[in-house]
C-alpha cells in the first residue's frame, strides 16, 4: 500500500482576502502556507483546506466542506453572530445519523457543521486500516 502523508482539498475563490478572513478569522483555522494566490489552512491533524484565487468564475454547486464537532450549537451561534449566511438552524438528520446545519462561505461553498450520533463513527475505518 502507498503512503499518504496528508490530505488537502482545494477550492477556487474569487477574493482570497475575503475568503481568508472567513476561514482564518471567523472559523479559526490556522494558516499553514501562504503561496501568494493560494493559502492552505490546517483543518485537523494532517487534513487541510486550500483556497486559490482564480479569475474564471467558480461553481461551488455540489461541494460541501464539512467540519465535525461536538459543539454544533456553539458553532451556529458563532457563525450567526459573525453575520454568516445560514441555510437552516441545527437539526437532526435521521437518514445520516447526524445533528447539523449548513452555512455559506463568502464564495458560496456550503459549509456543514455536524456531529455524528455514533461518536465512534470513524473507529471502524481506523481499526480496519491497521489490519
Amino acid at each position: 500500500m502507498s503512503t499518504i502523508d496528508s490530505q488537502i482539498t482545494f477550492c477556487s475563490v474569487s477574493d482570497l482576502q475575503r475568503t481568508s478572513r472567513f476561514w482564518g478569522d471567523v472559523i479559526g483555522l490556522p494558516l499553514v502556507v501562504d503561496q501568494g494566490t493560494c493559502r492552505i489552512y490546517r483543518s485537523t491533524g494532517e487534513a487541510y483546506l486550500g483556497f486559490c484565487e482564480r479569475e474564471e468564475p467558480i461553481d461551488p454547486a455540489g461541494v460541501i466542506l464539512t467540519i465535525v464537532s461536538p459543539e454544533v450549537d456553539a458553532w451556529h451561534d458563532r457563525l450567526r453572530q459573525a453575520g454568516v449566511e445560514m441555510e437552516h438552524p441545527p437539526r437532526h438528520n435521521p437518514t445520516y445519523g447526524i445533528y447539523h446545519f449548513f452555512a455559506r462561505d463568502p464564495d458560496g461553498y456550503r459549509v456543514e457543521i455536524q456531529q455524528f450520533d455514533d461518536s465512534s463513527w470513524n473507529a471502524r475505518a481506523s481499526s480496519s486500516s491497521r489490519g
